[in-house]
């Protein structure tokens, strides 16, 4: 497997692999790979001829600078990790230098308000580092397919937005959340949690499950009044927020309506690891 640090060198090599009507397929990632990593890199085996996949810890999406500092970091071992489903995908680890070019700053965007829900009210210029970002690489890489994890449900929604607004000519896949056999998704920050928080941490699955039961039957603002005290008095787990909301805008639910589809947004953190997760509810 070749890892590229070069954009320029990593063009040359897609340039000299592409024929006619070959498909390229791109899983852009910061990095310390777990099994949801590669149910997308799978997911993208499966339906191109060519696969990409970029390490890169965006500086520019991150609101806190000891978040940054301290997430986990190990390019031989997603290396190895990616062997083991191919010897054919191609890594692209950049510098920011190679990324950013001496300019390492976020554009504006405006993803018509998706930006300003949820994550957006807590994470101030997030979504605008990862609109960069991820119009860089779209830039780079030119795939036809990309894919993203639906645990970042609301980033997977102003990316379809960035490539409807620019134009991109790439077909956004959303995949299905990867959990562990308790119910915690997977994510890179779980392996900074604690052994007491390692423990507790799958009650939030268990809390959004049975939210879903809930919104059955209960108001939206029931169900959110429901998740609110089962965290109020939890000595491991601080809520930060709760919302139920509707797919297509991400904003809040007040009054459920039958033609819509609603999803429960969920923000916790276990100590100092903020944990996010996200359920259908109908």
């Amino acid at each position: 497997m070749i890892v590229f640090r070069k954009k320029d060198e990593l063009n040359a090599k897609i340039s000299s692999l592409k024929e006619e009507n070959t498909t390229v397929g791109f899983v852009p990632t910061m990095g310390a790979l777990h099994q949801g990593h590669l149910s997308l890199v799978e997911e993208a085996l499966a339906n191109n001829n060519l696969v990409i996949v970029s390490i890169f810890v965006n500086p520019i999406q991150f609101d806190n600078s000891e978040d940054l500092k301290k997430y986990p970091r190990n390019l031989q071992q997603d290396v190895d990790l990616l062997n083991t489903l191919s010897d054919k995908i191609i890594v692209y680890a950049p510098t920011v230098e190679d990324i950013y070019e001496g300019e390492t700053k976020s554009k504006k965007f405006n993803f018509d308000g998706l930006e300003h829900q949820m994550e957006g009210k807590f994470r101030d210029g997030h979504f605008d580092g990862v609109g960069t970002i991820v119009k860089l690489l779209f830039d780079i890489v030119k795939p036809n397919n990309a894919y993203f994890g639906e645990k970042d449900f609301q980033q997977l929604a102003i990316i379809k937005k960035l490539v409807s607004k620019y134009n991109i000519p790439v077909n956004i896949v959303g995949c299905k959340i990867k959990r562990d056999a308790n119910g915690l998704a997977l994510s890179s920050r779980n392996t900074r949690l604690k052994p007491e928080h390692k423990v507790v941490a799958p009650f939030i699955y268990k809390t959004l499950k049975a939210a879903k039961e809930k919104f059955g039957t209960k108001s939206a603002n029931k169900v959110v009044e429901w998740v609110e005290n089962q965290f109020a008095n939890h000595e491991l787990l601080e809520l930060e927020y709760f919302t139920i909301a509707d797919e297509a805008t991400l904003k809040t639910v007040k009054r459920k309506s039958k033609n819509k589809q609603y999803r429960a947004f969920i923000a916790v953190y276990a100590g100092k690891i903020r944990l996010i997760d996200n359920i259908a509810l109908n």
